[in-house]
């Protein structure tokens, strides 16, 4: 977990759980299965489709793309297999994180896990011992610095905003995606974690960090582009994995820079995908707001990150005060403002509405335009506000704005989160430094990649 993540994402498990508590974090899951299709450029594909699912409240490296397509709504995950022979794992997926890692079933600390590794019984596993390269200069970006364990070897700690931590040692195995065989892939094989929600920690393996640190899943593969595309419609969608130049979607991507420093900042993530908000435009109306307000300052606070981990989006409380203000404008006479100082939603969100259960859908809402440089990403409808799970008062469910305060998280960031990023096909293409956006049904995405359900 890098450090300016660290300050406000939980424990990678309480994506799972937060629904229920605090629920910041939204997972998908994905379930791989292995086909092969072909791009405009007659490049091989490997599809491999990615589902994901509501959790209950309480040596050879393939260059062609890797599709899977997945199911939406509290988690991401992947699940893959691992070791020699192989194990099943599911793997919670997260742009803000680095380090790949999974429960260990020599976890003593944790013995109600449902889904654990076995090192012992994978012939292709190698602890690293603390005196490799590996662990005294490839992991710089880690916010907790490594150390050698009773046996030298070299060993982690994961910790997290809400007290829940992880912690094991670093070591070599066999990955598997789809047919393709990755020896020596670096992760976690972590054997003691805490956490305020255990049953719901037990039911994923681990994490797979996808950021740009050099020990994140992307960079020991090579990828040179990943993309997704999350659809509002059906809990689905789809991940790519590698370069897919579609003659259907090409044209349709705009992009814009990622933003990156050479030297540290103590509030700048520099293996984030950092890009450059420029403002904000509700309807018609830009936010009267400086563009200095949206640049990092001398200490790296400030800096926007695409993050496919948090939920909601966050802004820095000037901003979210501007956006708040005109949104209630807005929708005067429209929605009816919940007057109760006493409830903020998830401690961040303290616009929330009224709204009839009798009511079927929402009236019609003014839009809210993230404007980024060379691109511009539009959030409208029932994206804007989220029904708040049983908040009921008297005969009218609570609806909040699906922007959060980020001076209320304790962090110094704006944080793109991926409710805002549905139906919009998002690219990652790490060779040009950018990121690409493209307003995309992610359903038909689906539909033409071969991953998802028939249209």
């Amino acid at each position: 977990m890098d450090e300016v993540l660290s300050l406000f994402k939980a424990s990678p498990f309480h994506y799972l759980f937060m629904a229920s508590s605090f629920p910041l974090f939204h997972l998908m899951f994905f379930f791989f299965q292995f086909k092969l299709s072909f791009c405009s450029t007659g490049v091989v594909n490997v599809v491999l489709p990615l589902k994901t699912q509501l959790i209950p409240i309480g040596s050879s490296l393939p260059k062609y793309p890797n599709k899977l397509s997945f199911h939406h709504n509290v988690s991401l995950t992947v699940s893959l297999t691992v070791g020699t022979p192989p194990q099943t794992v599911s793997m919670v997926i997260d742009t803000g994180s680095e380090l790949s890692w999974l429960h260990c079933n020599n976890n003593k600390k944790s013995p109600n896990l449902l889904s654990t590794f076995d090192p012992l019984h994978s012939s292709s596993y190698s602890p690293i011992p603390c005196s490799s390269t590996t662990c005294t200069t490839r992991t710089i970006d880690f916010p907790t610095p490594t150390s050698c364990d009773s046996k030298k070897l070299c060993h982690v700690i994961l910790s997290y905003a809400d007290a829940s931590s992880s912690e094991g040692n670093l070591a070599y195995d066999t990955f598997y995606m789809g047919s393709s065989r990755i020896p020596g892939t670096i992760f976690g094989c972590m054997e003691s974690s805490f956490s305020s929600n255990s049953e719901e920690d037990s039911k994923v393996t681990g994490l797979m960090g996808m950021n740009l640190g050099s020990l994140s899943f992307v960079s020991q593969m090579g990828f040179q582009k990943f993309s997704y595309c999350i659809s509002d419609r059906d809990s689905s969608g789809v991940l790519l994995l590698g370069d897919g130049n579609f003659s259907w979607l090409t044209p349709l991507i705009n992009y814009t820079p990622l933003i990156k420093i050479s030297s540290p900042l103590p509030y700048f993530n520099r293996v984030a995908y950092t890009v450059q908000l420029e403002g904000i435009r509700v309807s018609k109306k830009l936010l009267p707001l400086p563009k200095s307000v949206f640049v990092p300052d001398h200490t790296g606070a400030g800096q926007t990150m695409v993050d496919s981990g948090t939920q909601f989006t966050f802004l820095l409380g000037p901003v979210y005060s501007a956006l708040r203000n005109e949104f209630l404008e807005q929708t005067r006479g429209v929605l009816r403002v919940l007057e109760d100082p006493n409830f903020v939603f998830q401690g961040t969100m303290d616009l929330c509405y009224r709204v009839p259960l009798s009511r079927t859908s929402l009236p019609p809402l003014p839009t809210v335009s993230m404007m980024f440089r060379g691109a511009e990403i539009t959030v409208s409808g029932d994206k804007l506000l989220y029904r708040v799970a049983g908040e009921v008062r008297g005969n009218d469910a609570v609806y909040c704005l699906t922007f959060g305060n980020s001076d209320l998280l304790g962090i110094e960031a704006y944080v793109i989160g991926h409710h805002h990023q549905q139906n919009l096909w998002v690219e990652f293409d790490l060779i040009k430094s950018r990121v690409g956006f493209a307003s995309y049904r992610c359903d038909m995405a689906g539909q033409r990649l071969e991953v998802g359900p028939k249209v």
